[in-house]
């Protein structure tokens, strides 16, 4: 009697085991700056799967059958929405067949939907080039909008998995504290920084300038999403060249032949910040994003960037 005990006793735990396994929440998320605030939220609770790479552009992404196969078994999508992913992201959604992740599902969580949007347009039209209706996509770019998605998706992990809803709820509370304190010493820290001009490869710094006010000089895009030109170029030099600069500002994966166009023509440093989580060596999770975004923006302050 007592082996059999035993043997009911390990199949019990084992059953335990595999429940837990198997009600493990499954979190899909669009870009690695949303993936990496889930893992903030959940710590081992929940798998998270990122759509992207920091290395990639968001608006051209493929509907690759690896991501309909991780959006077919999520429980949980996080998008930066605002028309982002509206190339790819209806697609595999589609394809997923997955109820609780289409666009009013309860599953689908758009981040942008919870911060104040900038450059929303009052009329769309084609010859615009890439302007997103529902305003600027690219709200990561200021810790202040990543605290109020944190808040919203803390609240919908607790809905879509109430049976660890405390624990959601503990690990918010020490990821806010830690982040508002890292936003008074990045503040602090990037005083001699506010003020000053930049020109930017494409619209995608929007929220990071207004949150430093800095000035944005021009976009080395003529028009957002259309690639740069020779004659755009020299009217960006002319305007270049009738007022200090701070920098030319791009992303990991914005080409980077303009910007050293303009950088040999002038005296200006051509710089690539993070952008998102992974961006960077040193990016490997929100704190270092904005870690590393300080330091180079410092550096350039102080006029020792390279």
């Amino acid at each position: 009697m007592t082996s059999i005990k035993k043997t009911l006793a390990a199949l019990t735990i084992c059953c335990a085991v595999i429940t837990d396994v198997m009600a493990e929440v499954h979190i899909f998320a669009c870009e690695p700056e949303w993936a990496a605030l889930a893992k903030e939220l959940v710590g081992d609770t929940a798998e998270v799967y990122s759509a992207t790479t920091a290395l990639q552009d968001p608006h051209q992404i493929q509907a690759r059958p690896s991501l309909i196969a991780h959006a077919r078994n999520a429980d949980l999508m996080i998008c930066s929405g605002a028309e982002l992913e509206t190339g790819w992201l209806p697609q595999v959604q589609r394809q997923a067949g997955n109820a609780k992740i289409q666009a009013n599902g309860p599953g689908y969580f758009e981040a942008s939907s919870v911060v104040p949007r900038l450059e929303v347009p009052a009329t769309v039209d084609r010859s615009q080039g890439d302007v997103h209706a529902g305003g600027n996509p690219h709200i990561q770019t200021n810790p202040h909008n990543i605290a109020l998605v944190a808040a919203a998706l803390s609240a919908r992990l607790s809905q879509i998995d109430p049976a660890h809803a405390a624990q959601y709820h503990s690990r918010y509370e020490d990821f806010q504290q830690r982040w508002q304190a890292a936003i008074v010493r990045w503040e602090q820290a990037l005083g001699l920084v506010r003020g000053k001009a930049v020109v930017t490869h494409h619209k995608y710094w929007v929220y990071l300038l207004t949150w430093l006010d800095l000035h944005e000089v021009a976009t080395l895009e003529p028009k957002p999403g259309v690639p740069a030109n020779v004659a755009h170029l020299a009217e960006v030099l002319a305007l270049v060249k009738q007022q200090p600069v701070l920098a030319i500002l791009r992303t990991p994966y914005d080409p980077p032949q303009p910007s050293a166009w303009l950088a040999e023509r002038t005296n200006l440093s051509a710089v690539v910040l993070p952008g998102t989580v992974g961006g960077l060596p040193g990016t490997d999770d929100l704190f270092g994003l904005f870690d590393q975004t300080v330091k180079i923006l410092l550096q350039l302050s102080n006029g020792t960037s390279s």
